[in-house]
C-alpha cells in the first residue's frame, strides 16, 4: 500500500439504523437547533450573538449522546422554552 493511502472502506460512515421514534426525535432536535440559530441572528450585538451561538453549540454537543426518551423530550421542551424566551426578549428590545 502506498504511503498516505487508507485501506478501502476506511472512509465509509458508520451505518446506524434509527427507529421511527428516534428518527422523529432527531428531526425535532435539529429543527430546534436551527430555530435557535436563526433567532440568535436577530441579536443586535455581535459579542452577544457570538456568546449565544457558542452556548447553543455547547449545549447540543454536551447532550448529543443522550438516549433516554424521557430525558430527550425534557431537553427539547426546555430548549423550546429558552427559544421562546429569547424571541420574547428580542421582540421587547425592538419595541
Amino acid at each position: 500500500m502506498a504511503a498516505g493511502r487508507l485501506p478501502p472502506g476506511a472512509l465509509t460512515l458508520k451505518q446506524t439504523s434509527l427507529s421511527p421514534c428516534q428518527f422523529l426525535r432527531r428531526q425535532q432536535v435539529l429543527q430546534l437547533y436551527r430555530k435557535i440559530l436563526r433567532a440568535i441572528r436577530e441579536v443586535p450585538a455581535e459579542q452577544d450573538r457570538r456568546y449565544l451561538k457558542d452556548w447553543a453549540r455547547e449545549e447540543f454537543k454536551r447532550n448529543k449522546d443522550a438516549t433516554e426518551e424521557d430525558a430527550i423530550r425534557m431537553m427539547i421542551t426546555q430548549g423550546n422554552m429558552q427559544l421562546q424566551e429569547l424571541q420574547r426578549t428580542l421582540k421587547l428590545a425592538k419595541s
